[in-house]
């Protein structure tokens, strides 16, 4: 009718849509209306619609998803989330590792669990931890559930139920990293389970690394609570998952296989009489270690052959698994002890660390771990040599690169061509780059005996003011490609918001769909769905899908500007204000040009709208069942 307003409030145009059903895409248009998608062909009138956009020559997909991040933290300071939106990223999977805020800030007897767990595991400062931990306001995981929903949240946020916290709810902080559950506590932590499960959690979070310690003194030497559960613990707790059908988040006792075998074989219908879905978390085409990828496919392929009857599903890293460290601030240093040590100290605590690394006794225990199996004939040797070592670090200043530090010559060389040049001025006295660099070279013993000594005195002299890094996994990109499509993994393990100086995998989505461009659009749209429905399917999400009806979380992709970005070359290190700290964050340009959130654009032509941040955005998402409070089995 003439003069009636526009039915539609934004129209995509002439887009290549991928509806996320993997499905070849279409040139087609897709209207908005009301936060949802109101209609999708080809020719829809632009006059109908307050705004048009013109997308001819680009990629139209439903929001990514990221299921492996440790948001929980950021969205209480950024609730917009900003470095996760501009790559396109519309929802967000938290509370991964058994780590959490569904109980709160558990601030009971003097403990302090949220700077205590997070602090060393997901390397975020304690300042920001405390930040977040005084704005907590709740004590209930529905409580929490209710104040997500009054945040102007950027993307959509699930929720699960954290395993450490939830120990700590049920047994007091110090009992929780001390001893087993009582049968009343192990009854308490399922009722709490299930009532996560019945408020409409997704699933619920672990975690086996045996590298992932406390940060308050006097437990620096104790790993989370979440480890101190025997396997009689998890086999309860998970029993609630399956029986709501909800998701196991996981991450591997590494050095365990018999433990690791045990404990997913808990995905079993054939021993559980229910299949029970989990995802692992787990880097498996280690640098030092070549056979933990084939155990590691084949333990997929067991768990989800019709003898086991599981769902299991490991998550794969789309980028090489490249990791910054500031001295030994690094989360490789805690897998080694002698560099733990290192790292028990706080990150301001320059004295504490230069205390250690000058003890005689602690430095004849570095040298021996810098040797081992690198020296003489031993079964330690043959692993190295075989591939098959136990630590992912490994040991070789060829593999380390200096990023930054007070000499400016060695910016972006290997610690190996630095150590070259020493040796090379300590024979002639000449060769130095400059002032600075023979300043430096001066400052070492002379001679100097080996590379340990070497790195070991840029350790002393530079502790944190020496940032490197080394790239312990997917080093392969055939492989990595291979696995991020192997249709028993799922692209994840972005630990994104965690880590802050140490990674930067927000653009994990946007390399897989980069992998897949060069292998034309039926692997785009396979890449597509593998981003978008197909973890909303396994999570249990009413997202990831361009239907009519549908909640508009839409992406616009360009594919010449994907073609042309080379992912290595546009890492920052930025002054985050929110966190009032550094972080590494990852900005690829112009490939990502619009993202819509439940209809409202949020990203547009390489800034964020007007509105982000100050209104609410995304939701957050229960799982679709979770209105009928009444699990699976129970539902006729």
């Amino acid at each position: 009718m003439e003069g009636s307003s526009p039915r539609w409030d934004t129209l995509f145009r002439n887009a290549l849509v991928f509806d996320g059903s993997g499905a070849p895409p279409r040139q087609q248009d897709v209207a908005v209306a009301g936060g949802r998608i109101a209609a999708i062909g080809p020719g829809l009138a632009a006059t109908d619609a307050r705004e048009v956009i013109d997308a001819a020559g680009r990629w139209l997909m439903p929001g990514l998803l990221d299921i492996h991040t440790h948001f929980d933290l950021e969205v209480e300071i950024e609730p917009q989330l900003p470095e996760a939106v501009r790559h396109g990223t519309t929802t967000v999977v938290v509370a991964n590792c058994s780590l959490g805020l569904a109980y709160g800030a558990q601030r009971r007897d003097g403990a302090d669990p949220i700077v205590d767990c997070f602090a060393r595991v997901e390397n975020v400062p304690k300042h920001v931890l405390r930040k977040v931990a005084d704005r907590v306001d709740w004590s209930d995981s529905a409580e929490y559930l209710a104040h997500l929903d009054r945040l102007p949240l950027g993307p959509n946020v699930v929720p699960m139920i954290p395993h450490s916290m939830l120990r700590i709810e049920a047994m007091g902080f110090d009992d929780s990293i001390s001893r087993d559950a009582t049968e009343a506590e192990l009854q308490k932590m399922e009722q709490l389970v299930d009532k996560g499960m019945r408020e409409g959690y997704v699933g619920f979070s672990t975690d086996a690394l045996p590298f992932h310690y406390l940060a308050n003194r006097p437990n620096t030497h104790k790993t989370i609570p979440t480890q101190f559960a025997p396997y009689s613990e998890l086999k309860r707790l998970t029993g609630v998952v399956r029986r709501w059908d909800r998701v196991w988040q996981a991450t591997p006792p590494k050095d365990d296989k018999l433990a690791i075998f045990r404990n997913f074989l808990l995905t079993s219908a054939r021993l559980h009489g229910r299949r029970l879905k989990v995802t692992a978390v787990a880097a498996i085409d280690i640098t030092t270690n070549r056979s933990i990828v084939r155990l590691g496919r084949l333990l997929a392929r067991i768990l989800n052959s019709k003898l086991v009857a599981g769902l299991f599903r490991f998550q794969a890293l789309a980028a090489p698994f490249k990791i910054w460290s500031d001295g030994v601030i690094t989360p490789i240093a805690e897998e080694i002890p002698v560099l733990r040590r290192l790292n028990e100290c706080d990150l301001e605590d320059r004295e504490g660390r230069a205390r250690i690394m000058n003890d005689p006794a602690w430095v004849a225990e570095f040298e021996r771990m810098w040797w081992h199996g690198k020296r003489g004939f031993s079964l330690a040797r043959l692993k190295r040599w075989l591939r098959l070592d136990d630590n992912v670090l490994t040991r070789e200043l060829g593999d380390m690169t200096i990023d930054r530090c007070p000499v400016p010559d060695w910016s972006g060389e290997t610690m190996q061509a630095v150590y070259e040049r020493l040796l090379a001025w300590q024979r002639s006295g000449q060769g130095a780059r400059s002032e600075a660099e023979a300043e430096a070279f001066a400052s070492f013993p002379k001679p100097i005996e080996d590379d340990c000594a070497f790195f070991l005195h840029l350790l002393r002299r530079y502790d944190t003011d020496l940032r490197w890094w080394t790239v312990t996994a997917n080093r392969d990109p055939r492989l990595t490609k291979e696995l991020l499509f192997d249709p028993l993994l799922l692209p994840g393990f972005n630990d994104s918001g965690a880590h802050l100086t140490n990674m930067a995998f927000y653009d994990g989505n946007l390399r897989t769909l980069k992998f897949a461009q060069a292998d034309g659009l039926d692997q785009v749209a396979r890449a597509v769905h593998r981003l978008t429905q197909e973890p909303a399917e396994f999570f249990g999400l009413d997202v990831g899908s361009i239907r009519v009806g549908a909640q508009a979380d839409l992406v616009v992709i360009d594919p010449r500007a994907l073609q042309a970005w080379d992912p290595e070359h546009t890492v920052h290190y930025v002054y985050r204000e929110a966190f009032e700290h550094h972080q590494l964050v990852n900005r690829p340009p112009q490939v990502v040009t619009q993202v819509m959130i439940a209809g409202h654009l949020a990203w547009r032509d390489g800034a964020y709208t007007p509105m982000f941040g100050r209104e609410r955005f995304g939701r957050v998402l229960r799982h679709r069942d979770h209105e009928s409070a009444v699990p699976a089995q129970l539902a006729a």
